[in-house]
């Protein structure tokens, strides 16, 4: 194998390693709040459980989670995000 090829070939090895190491610090790193929300709008419930950076951030996250199947269209789905909460349960948070 010849220099060049060598070169190329360390240099995309290098940079699989740093797309990995990004992909695992970002899915374990920087979302610290999971949680688990449960909505009922217009009679119907689902509950949806997500992650994020702060608090707010994984209550709003759950919350379209829980709203994608119970409510059709913008308008609703918009409605049923802003509705709150049955129930929220903490399944991780910094201590």
């Amino acid at each position: 194998m010849n220099k060049s090829r060598a070169g190329l070939v360390m240099l995309v090895v290098v940079f699989v390693a740093a797309m990995l190491a990004i992909i695992i610090y970002s899915s374990v790193g920087i979302h610290p709040y999971e949680a688990e929300i449960c909505i009922t709008y217009k009679g119907r419930t689902n509950c949806g459980t997500a992650a994020g950076a702060t608090r707010e951030q994984a209550l709003s996250a759950g919350a379209r989670i829980a709203c994608a199947s119970i409510a059709s269209g913008m308008t609703e789905r918009i409605a049923c995000d802003d509705a709150p909460p049955d129930s929220v349960r903490w399944i991780r948070e910094p201590q």
